[in-house]
């Protein structure tokens, strides 16, 4: 082996334990992994699913409980697409698998006037299939490819067009109570993603319902993230604990904190900090 490839080769090896140990962490966190679980693993074609599916097979290998994986994919139907890439890929690895084939391209060209975004309406549509697939088949977890970049910026577009402080949890639990969403890649970085997948050759599928469509708000927040992470090396970091350090009684939302309930209590005295000016004392929040 040359040097050039025992290069690479060592940092592949570093990349491939850091994204297994930050998945490994992410499961832990929020028990997304449960003993005899059945994971369905959704599939899209895109570098973050493959990468999922990837390291979760690795880590049922490892891991000290016996849990089942499967693979799905679900065959929007849009011109073009090519069926074939992902059963050979899934049947080449040996992984079990299952192709919902639901037309929901012609419904979204159907309702979405033409130049319109279709990503909500895809996503939507897309969701509904697949609950109602696990539903049918026992599935007790299903496993989204969205990593930290994602939750970060569904963070700013929520604050930034809805009035929200709301973003993608590692862990949730669906409207009807029937289905359990894990996020595996939660605590894994984007570009941490790109190159394991550009090392591990995964038969790339492009999204294309939407043709040459961007969701341009999304592409925004991408772009401010990316500046921030260059100019400021750590904040990226920094933006994600923030979400796992909330304080509600700092905010402003009463429903979540009885500020109307707040009285004063005369008796209660707090800590104090000794500065290191003499006579000066800090009152502890």
């Amino acid at each position: 082996m040359s040097d050039p490839e025992h290069k690479s080769r060592t940092q592949f090896n570093k990349l491939q334990k850091r994204l297994r140990r930050c998945v490994g962490e992410a499961i832990a966190d929020f028990n997304m992994i449960e003993p005899d679980d059945k994971v369905m693993v959704c599939l899209s074609g895109g570098k973050d699913s493959y990468t999922m599916l990837d390291i979760l097979l690795n880590l049922q290998k490892t891991a000290p409980i016996n849990f089942e994986i499967i693979a799905v994919n679900l065959d929007q139907k849009q011109p073009g697409f090519p069926e074939h890439v992902l059963p050979e890929y899934l049947q080449s690895i040996g992984v079990p698998y299952h192709i919902i084939e639901h037309d929901t391209y012609s419904i979204v060209k159907r309702i979405i006037p033409e130049g319109q975004t279709t990503c909500s309406l895809c996503s939507r549509l897309r969701r509904g299939t697949l609950y109602g697939f696990a539903k049918e088949h026992k599935i007790t977890k299903i496993a989204l490819g969205h990593h930290r970049d994602d939750i970060i910026e569904t963070f700013f577009l929520n604050m930034f067009y809805a009035g929200k402080l709301k973003a993608m949890p590692p862990k949730l639990l669906s409207d009807d109570k029937q289905n359990i969403v894990i996020r595996p890649l939660a605590y894994c970085r984007e570009k941490d993603i790109n190159r394991f997948a550009a090392f591990k050759q995964f038969p790339i599928i492009p999204c294309n319902l939407c043709g040459s469509q961007e969701n341009l708000q999304r592409k925004a927040m991408k772009q401010m993230l990316n500046g921030w992470d260059k100019q400021f090396p750590g904040r990226i970091e920094t933006i994600f604990a923030s979400l796992q350090n909330i304080a509600p009684s700092q905010m402003a939302d009463a429903s979540l904190f009885d500020f109307a309930g707040l009285r004063r209590d005369p008796e209660a005295s707090l800590p104090r900090v000794v500065s290191d000016e003499a006579g000066l004392d800090i009152l502890e929040r």
